[in-house]
């Protein structure tokens, strides 16, 4: 009989999971209202550090080494917060990115 029971309970679960999500399900329409506020999206192909006064002998032509390397994703931020990760592009005849990862970060 206990089997029987955590049965229908787990059922019960499954039921309520999936109505809660029926309740909470998102439109495109639901966004309507954020549609128009500007964000700002950054591409990183890596960074690099050094000092001023290395800074300040560059000059044009220079090569600044970046902790990156050749096909080593990118990293797409939108208001400064990591959002994503993907791969540069061309796209008639300027630069482009594609994401190929959503970047989750936990909120504690």
């Amino acid at each position: 009989m206990s089997d029987q029971n955590l049965q229908l309970n787990e059922m019960d679960v499954d039921q309520a999971a999936a109505q809660s999500e029926a309740k909470t399900t998102r439109t495109a329409k639901d966004l309507e209202a954020v549609y128009d506020i500007p964000v700002q999206v950054s591409a990183v192909l890596g960074k690099a550090t050094m000092q001023v006064s290395q800074l300040l002998k560059l000059g044009r032509g220079a090569v600044v080494e970046l902790d990156r390397k050749v096909g080593e994703a990118i990293d797409i931020y939108v208001n400064n917060r990591l959002v994503a990760r993907g791969e540069v592009v061309v796209v008639d005849e300027r630069l482009g990115v594609t994401m190929t990862e959503i970047v989750k970060l936990d909120r504690s």
